[in-house]
């Protein structure tokens, strides 16, 4: 891999409205240098306007992001996928043999907030998972001599 290529990394859900929006952000805000990111899902269905409120929070614009089905990348050669929910690393589809896929799971903060009494405790659960995958993130590979590790 030259060294001026980035790493193509798509991150996977359900839904692709939350964890795999919020992974999209933080890898552009974070490794926007090394890792070129993207997100999609397997039943795409919106933006979480929660997702993109905490994330805007901590200096990250999600809301030019859009939630979209897997299929409408097929034509990227991704290095990695990172599936951030049980139900898409149960369920992910057939990528080529150079695609490293790994799971990084993290817990559905649309599912944690439906029984907040009020939106600040709602907002608590999506501040808590945003700054998990934020950490994951961070320890993402730098580069295609990596993503093997």
């Amino acid at each position: 891999m030259c060294p001026l290529q980035k790493l193509k990394v798509l991150f996977l859900c359900t839904g692709n409205s939350c964890r795999s929006q919020m992974a999209e952000g933080w890898a552009r805000q974070l490794k926007g240098g090394t890792i070129e990111p993207y997100s999609a899902g397997l039943k795409p269905h919106g933006l979480d306007a929660r997702a993109v409120k905490v994330m805007a929070e901590a200096g990250v614009d999600i809301s030019g992001q859009r939630s979209k089905h897997v299929d409408e990348l097929k034509a990227v050669q991704f290095d990695r996928v990172v599936t951030v929910c049980g139900h898409a690393h149960e369920q992910c589809p057939f990528f080529p043999a150079k695609t490293k896929v790994v799971h990084a799971g993290f817990d559905d903060p649309p599912r944690l907030a439906q029984d907040a009494k009020t939106e600040e405790e709602a907002l608590t659960h999506y501040r808590r998972v945003r700054d998990e995958i934020r950490r994951f993130i961070e320890n993402l590979p730098d580069s295609q001599s990596e993503v093997g590790r």
